[in-house]
């Protein structure tokens, strides 16, 4: 069984679209798989419950049957940063727990299981914690979404070596276009790739879904990972 986390340089970088892409490429191969995203800022309230895009799109790529709130534990309506939106609403983040969420999808013993996390690799979560302390916790290897746009690379080598520091893998990484024009993008993608001690899983250009986007990412890096 493999199991990532699946994180951005930034906010609004393509982690669910890269992250849906992959299922995409695991169903083809028959893998089972299983999408979690515990924590969601930007919800709506539908008759039953709130509800996050982001986690409706994992729970919609997922092989495996699971409820909204197994992939989903901890939701907020205001799209701000999760831990403002918590103690708005004084239902705070607990990393205990979504670390038993975790668990409570490794017992559905998916092939894949896919961690995204919300915003960027810091997350705070509240009295001084952060959700990378959960990835460190569960031992989860990373992988990497580098949003194509400037300021890309130096977001791209803090992240990379954030997670280094924090004693984790980075499994691999991807290029996902954020806009129509990048000036010099090739040179931007070479030198990433220059910098970034990782697997290099694909480019991924402008497209209108993740079933497009899969057949520009190779993830035979992360099936075959020790």
């Amino acid at each position: 069984m493999s199991q990532f986390f699946v994180t951005g340089t930034d906010t609004e970088v393509g982690k669910t679209f890269i992250s849906s892409a992959i299922m995409a490429i695991a169903n083809a191969k028959q893998i089972s798989c299983v999408g979690y995203k515990p924590i969601s800022a930007g919800c709506e309230m539908t008759p039953e419950g709130l509800r996050n895009e982001d986690a409706m799109c994992l729970l919609e790529s997922s092989t495996i049957e699971v409820s909204y709130d197994e992939v989903n534990p901890f939701a907020y309506v205001d799209a701000v940063a999760p831990h403002l939106a918590a103690a708005k609403t004084k239902q705070p983040i607990c990393l205990d727990s979504v670390l038993d969420g975790l668990q409570n999808l490794r017992r559905k013993k998916a092939g894949l299981t896919l961690v995204e996390g919300a915003g960027g690799w810091r997350l705070p979560v509240g009295e001084g914690r952060f959700l990378s302390e959960f990835v460190v916790a569960a031992q989860l290897p990373v992988v990497l979404v580098v949003g194509m746009r400037l300021g890309c690379l130096n977001h791209a080598i803090l992240t990379y070596e954030s997670v280094l520091s924090s004693g984790l893998q980075v499994a691999g990484w991807v290029a996902n276009h954020r806009e129509m024009e990048m000036p010099y993008l090739r040179e931007n993608i070479d030198s990433l790739k220059e910098m970034l001690d990782a697997p290099f899983l694909g480019e991924v250009p402008l497209v209108k879904n993740a079933r497009e986007a899969a057949q520009y990412l190779d993830i035979t890096p992360l099936l075959h990972l020790d």
